[in-house]
């Protein structure tokens, strides 16, 4: 048995990239940070948790960069060898030459995580082992070095330490942190930079459409599409959101919220410009894209181990292909996502056809709000292990547990 863990142990560290040195450093420590971490709740009653800075009106808080008096955290690593330390520094301009490869040859790939503050008044964030895990895959993709599990989870936490008055108080809103891997070497020719960064900026935000917003209006757009089959649609690279912004500025114009895009039949439904989608049929049957060339959302998949707890409640979940006609023929629908986190939506249209949902959120959707949000922000034991103290919680103990992939 102690071989047999000893193995997997190994073979997890090797896939997240970790060094020889802090593989070995990860087995020594592993016994005493298993027994750190027991009870979930041991440090709550001996820690006073930073609390929000005064002056700040909360509830005008919206999805934007609300404030640049924050600190920012940088490591950076040369082709071929390991990452720096961290470094927190005042947010500001980042240097970088115009041969930088993320400027001529778009290498680049971004997260998103939320940091929140609970009943219990501690600050967690939420599935950053789930975000270490899809920006590793999206560099792999684009050929940059993965941020080893451990070194990205103390990125973040350093990031959360450092701008802990920001994070709004209980049920106001989250610190949203967003982590940044790029090419920064100065190169010429179409190949792999020769350096790469990673920055995560921080900034507290309400709801992703506005203050106050109820339910959002989508447009199945037909145009264009965000994602093609064997593309890259299913990481988070930088090239795939600036071709979102015609089609959302058109959908705007026009009085909807956002775009939903379609795949390349323009029959079944992708996703929308930056959240996942699903909706909810006549027979409480939740439908949601497959994932192939679409994104795999973090709070998509939170929703979808979330809704298949619901089958007692005569709610099923179906992952597959949804068609706009299912779309328009259901009786609610809502958007996933770090930003967006479930947002409802009040009314679809194409261009032929458009419905327009009675209630939003609708009864589903509240159920998974409030399934949700009890895990966040801790009105329930967070029995998944999705929350991670960034002010007490070694990242070390993260390495000793890993989700399986999406």
């Amino acid at each position: 048995l102690k071989d047999q863990t000893f193995a997997q142990t190994q073979s997890l560290e090797i896939s997240q990239g970790l060094p020889m040195r802090e593989r070995m450093l990860s087995r020594t420590l592993a016994p005493q940070i298993r027994r750190w971490q027991r009870p979930w709740h041991r440090h709550l009653s001996s820690f006073n948790y930073p609390q929000p800075r005064d002056g700040v009106d909360w509830s005008k808080l919206g999805f934007s960069l609300a404030t640049k008096d924050t600190q920012m955290v940088i490591t950076t690593c040369e082709a071929g060898k390991m990452w720096s330390p961290s470094r927190a520094e005042p947010y500001g301009p980042l240097p970088l030459e115009p041969a930088a490869t993320i400027l001529n040859y778009g290498q680049g790939i971004f997260e998103g995580i939320k940091a929140y503050r609970t009943v219990t008044d501690r600050i967690v964030i939420f599935r950053p082992q789930k975000n270490a895990l899809r920006l590793a895959d999206g560099a792999r993709r684009l050929l940059m070095p993965p941020v080893p599990m451990q070194r990205f989870l103390e990125a973040c936490s350093l990031a959360v330490r450092e701008n802990a008055d920001w994070v709004p108080p209980c049920g106001e809103g989250a610190l949203y942190l967003r982590p940044l891997l790029f090419g920064s070497g100065s190169d010429l020719g179409v190949k792999p930079s020769s350096q790469y960064t990673l920055v995560i900026y921080v900034s507290p935000v309400g709801q992703y459409f506005g203050p106050g917003t109820k339910g959002a209006r989508m447009q199945l757009y037909k145009e264009t599409q965000r994602a093609a089959p064997s593309g890259q649609g299913h990481i988070k690279a930088v090239g795939n959101y600036a071709q979102c912004f015609s089609a959302q500025r058109n959908a705007k114009a026009d009085g909807f919220s956002d775009v939903i895009y379609l795949d390349v039949s323009g029959e079944y439904i992708d996703e929308a410009a930056a959240s996942n989608f699903f909706c909810v049929d006549a027979n409480r049957v939740i439908h949601t894209p497959q994932l192939g060339s679409i994104l795999p959302g973090v709070t998509r998949d939170s929703i979808i181990q979330l809704a298949r707890r619901l089958k007692d409640s005569e709610i099923q979940l179906q992952v597959g292909k949804v068609s706009t006609q299912t779309a328009l023929n259901s009786t609610e629908a809502f958007l996933t996502g770090t930003g967006a986190g479930i947002t409802p939506v009040e009314h679809i249209a194409s261009e032929e056809d458009g419905v327009t949902f009675a209630e939003f959120p609708g009864p589903v959707t509240k159920i998974l709000q409030k399934m949700l949000s009890d895990i966040q922000l801790e009105r329930v034991k967070d029995t998944n292990r999705w929350l991670l103290d960034p002010f007490v919680d070694p990242a070390f103990g993260t390495d000793s547990f890993v989700e399986p992939t999406f």
